[in-house]
């Protein structure tokens, strides 16, 4: 039997409210998030969002992180586009392997049953 544990987050980026001096410009930021400078623009792996009560909301998986989880607040196809504000916090995995990417992400969705993941669900 295969035994597949999942990844500890290398990084966690949490929503946090703009608060500044009356005058001082506002920070950039998508959906609450200022902080996706410290996602790396050349690293890959797996991604995972939650909600504030720590509920898996969805799990994805990319080449390039930073850019493909900016997409997922941009664009209008993305499979978490209703619920965006319900995102509070963005767990990043690097994980440098397509397959290892592919096995993983599969695993979470199924194990942890994450919420807006429509494909590769097993579990329902």
């Amino acid at each position: 039997m295969i035994r597949i544990e999942a990844p500890t987050p290398d990084l966690v980026i949490t929503k946090s409210n703009q608060l500044g001096e009356q005058g001082e410009p506002e920070i950039s930021s998508v959906y609450g998030f200022t902080d996706y400078m410290r996602i790396p623009r050349d690293k890959s792996g797996i991604f995972m969002f939650s909600n504030i009560n720590d509920e898996l909301l969805y799990v994805g998986k990319a080449r390039k992180l930073r850019q493909r989880i900016k997409k997922h607040f941009e664009d209008n196809v993305s499979p978490i586009k209703q619920h965006r504000d319900e995102v509070y916090e963005i767990a990043v995995c690097y994980v440098d392997s397509a397959m290892e990417r592919e096995i993983y992400e599969t695993y979470i969705i199924n194990t942890q049953q994450a919420k807006y993941n429509i494909d590769k669900v097993y579990f329902k």
